[in-house]
């Protein structure tokens, strides 16, 4: 086989070591070493259900299939819904869950600027609020939101989410969901230093999921933090696709993960290995 032809046929999956390195490994060579899966989660974001102009209905409809899908050729414990869920309209918000429901696993929600709900509503809907976390198969998950009723960016919440980081310090995982992303990467972010000084100081954080930019599908890090972008499953721009990402941790603590596309992993070329600045 020529490098062209493996290079097309190899999976590429961007590993995130419990040291502190970033590489790529194909998904031939991660099973050559002798290591399984022990949690699969899927991340999905940007459904902007309703949003006029769009093909919200169908972009619903083809997503919660290929995540089904997923589900049932590698079982996920979870799924994580990274807000702008409906497009403004508040009436959307009931109908939507209808849609997401059809999942087959638990999932859960976070609230972006879209979501123009206030949090009793959010609460009511979701039957969790606006900071919630949850602990699964020793992995914790913090979703917390970055915007309110008006649809303005804000940081996390500095209080909750310390009080929540302080409660799992002896989790061997802790990955936090949240829509808006806090560093000024891209025209769509904002900074909250604050919170990524406070990241910075929880080793066993390992990783932030960001929504919000429909274009990005890669991982940026700061402070030794890796930041993961899942591009979008509906709305009027970003990305040439809409799809969603898959995080495995593996029996080793390793963290794995990629984007479907929806169907079909991406090719090497769509992601980008990277190295942390941070020791081991």
């Amino acid at each position: 086989m020529d490098r062209r032809s493996f290079l097309k046929n190899s999976t590429p999956i961007l590993l995130l070591l419990t040291n502190g390195k970033l590489l790529y490994r194909s998904v031939s060579s991660l099973a050559n070493a002798g290591k399984s899966v022990k949690f699969r989660f899927a991340v999905a974001s940007d459904g902007h259900f309703g949003q006029p102009k769009t093909s919200w209905e169908n972009d619903y409809a083809n997503i919660i299939q290929h995540i089904n899908q997923q589900h049932k050729k590698s079982r996920l414990k979870t799924c994580i819904i990274n807000g702008d869920i409906i497009h403004d309209d508040p009436a959307m918000l009931p109908l939507a869950k209808q849609r997401l429901d059809q999942l087959k696993m638990p999932y859960y929600v976070t609230q972006g600027n879209h979501d123009r709900v206030n949090a009793e509503v959010w609460q009511n809907t979701w039957k969790m609020p606006v900071n919630h976390a949850f602990e699964l198969d020793k992995q914790v998950f913090l979703l917390a939101t970055t915007s309110n009723e008006k649809g303005e960016y804000v940081c996390p919440d500095l209080d909750w989410m310390r009080a929540q980081l302080e409660k799992y310090k002896a989790a061997p995982n802790v990955f936090i969901a949240i829509h808006i992303t806090p560093v000024k990467w891209t025209d769509n972010g904002i900074a909250c230093p604050e919170f990524i000084s406070l990241l910075k100081d929880h080793k066993n954080v390992r990783a932030v999921f960001n929504g919000h930019d429909h274009d990005q599908d890669d991982m940026k890090e700061t402070e030794g933090i890796p930041f993961l972008f899942d591009s979008h499953i509906g709305g009027s721009w970003g990305t040439t696709y809409k799809g969603f990402r898959m995080v495995e941790v593996l029996s080793d603590n390793t963290i794995a993960t990629y984007i479907l596309n929806p169907g079909v992993k991406l090719n090497e070329h769509q992601l980008r290995a990277r190295q942390q600045a941070v020791a081991s």
